[in-house]
């Protein structure tokens, strides 16, 4: 994988973003087998605007809930909620997941994770309140009318084999609430936690066998894990029947050597393969874009090139 300058590459990527976002695709989104998503945060913290974006730019239907306003769904005020339904209803737009913290914290007993310092996306409550967490999820679930909640299993440990068999139990734990209201647990695969390679996802779907728990494929994050054949050989690991859930995003090798986040189009994931792979196993789910390059000026200008990529692939894989 070839290393890439970032003011290089911005300055073609940026006229070609521009000119792709210009032109909405209501239809053709609606043409793809999946559900075709941001999350909106990645654009904008100001919901109504990140919704407008989704909506009328990029012209998709569906948004993934992670945080707004500054805020993390699960600290928003009952006024805030309200406005938030108010703004999906007004953008037609439905709702992928929550995107929730859950168990994005230290597990008790076990040494400080070199990772626990981290408090992204409202992962501030303390193993004790994880149940309250849940049952906050749960609720929003149900408000917001999606059947998946996103999670995590804990931050990352040097040794997590002592600790393995009571993570996977509360796990277990965690998927039987969401069962009893209706709904699924979806762990991400995610760099700084327990369970970031699709060789640590294959292991952890083996060990809960529940039908309400199933994987958050993120090949993105297990390249940032050092997994740089994330696709296709670590795909071909997974149990394709139990993956509920994409997160779309790439990574590559920057200047310096080190793995670095980066446009869609642009990394070690190959997503038109992985599209065509998706949609060859019938799957259905959402592919929700998490862009977080932030190469470009803003944020969401930084989405937008990464849309104007994920569109270009969906295109090639015949899913769009």
């Amino acid at each position: 994988m070839e290393v890439f300058s970032r003011r290089n590459f911005l300055a073609g990527a940026g006229s070609v973003a521009a000119a792709c976002a210009a032109k909405p695709l209501f239809a053709m989104a609606a043409k793809s087998p999946f559900r075709v998503g941001v999350i909106s945060d990645e654009i904008s913290p100001d919901f109504d605007h990140a919704c407008s974006v989704i909506a009328k730019e990029f012209g998709l239907h569906w948004v993934e809930l992670r945080s707004m306003w500054g805020k993390g769904m699960h600290d928003l005020t009952d006024a805030q909620l309200a406005d938030a339904q108010k703004i999906l209803a007004k953008y037609s737009l439905r709702v992928t997941d929550m995107a929730s913290p859950l168990f994005k914290v230290d597990w008790p007993g076990a040494p400080k994770s070199s990772h626990g310092s981290r408090h992204d996306f409202g992962a501030d409550e303390t193993f004790k309140q994880q149940n309250d967490l849940l049952a906050k999820y749960v609720e929003l679930s149900k408000r917001f009318k999606t059947d998946k909640i996103r999670c995590f299993d804990f931050w990352r440990l040097d040794d997590p084999k002592p600790y393995r068999a009571a993570i996977d139990d509360k796990l277990k734990e965690a998927a039987a609430t969401c069962g009893k209201n209706g709904l699924r647990l979806v762990i991400e695969n995610e760099f700084a936690c327990n369970t970031a390679t699709a060789p640590e996802a294959a292991r952890v779907l083996s060990a809960v066998t529940t039908p309400h728990f199933g994987l958050n494929w993120d090949p993105g994050n297990a390249v940032m894990r050092g997994e740089l054949d994330a696709f296709p050989t670590g795909w071909n690991l997974l149990p394709k029947q139990r993956i509920y859930h994409c997160h779309v995003k790439n990574a590559i090798k920057g200047p310096d050597g080190k793995i670095v986040w980066s446009p869609v189009d642009k990394g070690y994931i190959d997503w038109t393969a992985q599209f065509r792979a998706l949609k060859n196993i019938g799957y259905h789910g959402a592919v929700s874009l998490e862009t977080h390059w932030h190469g470009a000026p803003t944020h969401e200008e930084s989405t937008r090139i990464s849309w104007a990529g994920m569109k270009k692939a969906l295109q090639g894989a015949g899913a769009l």
